[in-house]
């Protein structure tokens, strides 16, 4: 990101590089992955931007995919600003964490809201259902 960020800027289109919405991915049993600040700092954060810290979650232990693999244990953490419903940050510990980080890196990225991820349809039975349960609950809605 940081490369392609240089050479945009020495060819004359300006760029900046957003960190938050660079993902990370612990290749660990069970996966790790995160987009965004920690918990930790997006309280910090919120506090001093003056603007309220939703979080929501989604288990692996309902989700049929992870089941029928034997990886039940997992959760994602969605973090989201309650005011505009933007999202800050997910972190997710489970089967393929890597993978499903990707989709949330890019809400970060694009400045998706928790409202608009919670319409969107995702595959069913898959994964990313879990993620799709959190975005629900962020909203007051059930994915089941």
């Amino acid at each position: 990101a940081q490369g392609i960020s240089a050479i945009e800027n020495i060819v004359g289109r300006e760029h900046a590089v957003n960190h938050d919405a660079i993902p990370a991915a612990c290749f660990t049993h069970p996966e790790i992955a995160m987009v965004g600040p920690t918990e930790e700092q997006a309280i910090e954060r919120a506090e001093k931007e003056g603007w309220t810290l939703g979080k929501s979650t989604g288990s692996f232990r309902a989700n049929s995919k992870a089941l029928a693999e034997l990886e039940g244990n997992g959760m994602a953490k969605v973090l989201y600003n309650k005011d505009t419903g933007k999202v800050v940050a997910v972190h997710i510990i489970g089967i393929h964490a890597a993978d499903l980080i990707q989709e949330c890196s890019n809400a970060v990225a694009a400045g998706t809201t928790v409202q608009e991820l919670s319409m969107m349809v995702h595959t069913h039975p898959t994964l990313c259902e879990v993620l799709d349960e959190a975005f629900k609950g962020a909203v007051g809605m059930s994915a089941h």
